[in-house]
């Protein structure tokens, strides 16, 4: 059992942190007048938040919510989704947040999966999918916030959101009912092949990552971290998470789409901590005039959601000299894997890695049995991040947690191929779903597609497989060129050659003027193939 998260307060008294908005409460006690949260032109407080949370979660109380009920945040990064998620969990119900930039029917497919008591939303974004929302037999409450004339018209049974949280006394909190073992959230996985499926997390499960996360960013409550990733994938839920449970201030922006803007805001509000994927590395790499910014805030840049490439890491170090890099690695089933100490990146720029505090890792064959340094197996993890499952759907949970090494536990097989070094870094080589099996022989995606972004007029690649009448799969890559970079399918099976064996080099090149991304910033394969 993982011992609950302790912080401490000015008088030097430890408090124990047992329920995930317990992080909101303690830091809203200590510094009720320290801002919070910024978004947009709005500053919110701690002490604002924790009592308009609150109020929110005696209004979900009051219609109907009950403990363990699922509840449906649909809005993008704003001061009322976070508003929203803390005051689900004090209502002591179970939350999940459904990013608008998701594919038409995800919002109707999660109410349904869920069968979800309440949904609050959006108007502005949810006027579309508000009629699946009505054919939902579960829902006894709507809350809408933005409500124009269109939404009061359509939709007289939805409840105003800022008018719900008025009608509550805001100083009685809500009732304290759930332990740290009652699910906190469901979190949905992109859905890239198929139906997103449902992670269950508890509140232990979600603060044993948070608790583990911060002890080796050492973040604190003078830092300001950014968070322009959406607020429904958990790289950005966990911004929010984190910089509450330390009392530092969370800067939301809606997207990396205006990159300019998202910079200018970053000098204005001082940012300290910048989370990044690889595709919006490559977008601040573009932008010519990043160097115009005081940017020497910044102390520690965090990367996950992907591997990034040497070259990205080389434009990072470049571009924030005083920053301190953390190469990052984990999955929605169990939030972060392993992290890579800034001080081995130069010697091991392509590793992922070492376990997190508090969590063990290895690597088995496909009998279940460990293999040594240098073999790719799938990794496989233990510790009190892991999920309770996929939510009802107990034969993909049977195939990802099995029987651990001590009598009774579970442990995560993620589906994730690595290896690791003498040194125990592990290295991610591809989702086992991902590998392409051309002319007998076992292609890793990520090693054509670092092979391709190594030559100087590649911006971005991506490679899948493709049916072959002769090799079964072959080699299907997918490549963005930088700005004036003239170059042929043929040059590059040439260079690729070079370095990659036979059967990882593409056949066929398709160029882009961008790679199709889903509402996470990951590269969408499904789209590709």
């Amino acid at each position: 059992m993982v011992a609950p998260a302790i912080t401490g307060d000015a008088s030097g008294v430890a408090r124990t942190i047992t329920l995930l908005h317990d992080y909101l409460r303690e830091s809203a006690r200590r510094m009720p007048g320290k801002v919070a949260l910024v978004a947009g032109r709005e500053r919110v407080t701690y002490g604002v938040l924790d009592r308009r949370s609150d109020a929110l979660a005696n209004a979900l109380i009051t219609r109907g919510v009950e403990r363990g009920d699922r509840v449906v945040i649909f809005g993008g990064n704003g001061v009322q989704t976070a508003i929203a998620f803390w005051g689900v969990l004090k209502a002591n119900a179970v939350v999940s947040i459904v990013n608008p930039a998701s594919r038409a029917g995800t919002l109707a497919y999660c109410l349904a999966d869920l069968e979800a008591t309440a949904l609050i939303a959006d108007a502005a974004c949810a006027v579309p999918a508000l009629a699946d929302a009505a054919r939902s037999e579960h829902l006894r409450a709507i809350m809408l916030w933005g409500r124009n004339g269109a939404t009061a018209e359509r939709w007289d049974d939805a409840v105003d959101f800022e008018q719900a949280i008025a009608a509550q006394d805001p100083a009685q909190p809500p009732p304290r009912r759930s332990l740290d073992i009652d699910l906190a959230a469901i979190i949905y996985t992109s859905g890239s092949t198929g139906e997103p499926k449902g992670v269950m997390l508890t509140h232990r499960n979600m603060v044993a990552a948070a608790t583990s996360i911060l002890s080796y960013l050492e973040t604190n409550e003078d830092d300001v971290l950014l968070c322009a990733l959406p607020l429904a994938f958990d790289y950005g839920l966990y911004q929010m998470i984190m910089a509450f449970a330390v009392g530092a201030r969370l800067v939301l922006e809606p997207s990396f789409a205006l990159v300019p803007k998202v910079v200018a805001r970053m000098s204005r509000e001082g940012v300290t901590v910048l989370p990044l994927l690889p595709t919006v590395c490559s977008l601040l790499a573009e932008m010519k005039s990043l160097e115009e910014y005081d940017l020497g805030s910044v102390r520690c840049i965090t990367v996950s959601g992907a591997v990034f490439t040497a070259t990205q890491i080389a434009f990072l170090e470049r571009s924030f000299p005083q920053a301190r890099i953390f190469s990052m690695f984990g999955l929605t089933e169990c939030k972060r894997c392993t992290y890579l100490p800034p001080e081995d990146l130069a010697r091991k720029p392509t590793s992922v890695g070492i376990a997190i505090p508090n969590t063990e890792l290895w690597l088995v064959d496909d009998h279940g049995r460990e293999v040594g340094p240098h073999a790719v197996g799938e990794l496989v993890i233990r510790g009190a991040t892991v999920m309770q499952g996929y939510w009802r759907d107990p034969e993909l949970t049977a195939q990802r947690l099995k029987p651990g090494p001590l009598p009774g536990e579970r442990v995560l097989h993620t589906g994730d191929l690595c290896t690791r070094d003498e040194d125990g870094y592990l290295y991610f080589v591809a989702r086992a779903d991902d590998v392409i099996k051309s002319r007998g022989v076992k292609v890793a995606p990520r090693v054509v597609e670092a092979a391709l972004c190594a030559l100087s007029e590649v911006k971005e690649a991506a490679v899948i497989g493709v049916p072959h009448h002769v090799f079964g799969h072959a080699v299907k890559a997918f490549v963005v060129l930088n700005g004036g970079a003239t170059v042929s399918a043929a040059d590059i099976a040439r260079a690729c050659s070079r370095t990659l064996e036979p059967a990882a080099v593409p056949t066929s090149v398709v160029f882009l003027d961008a790679l199709p991304k889903g509402a996470t910033g990951k590269i969408d394969r499904t789209a590709l193939s």
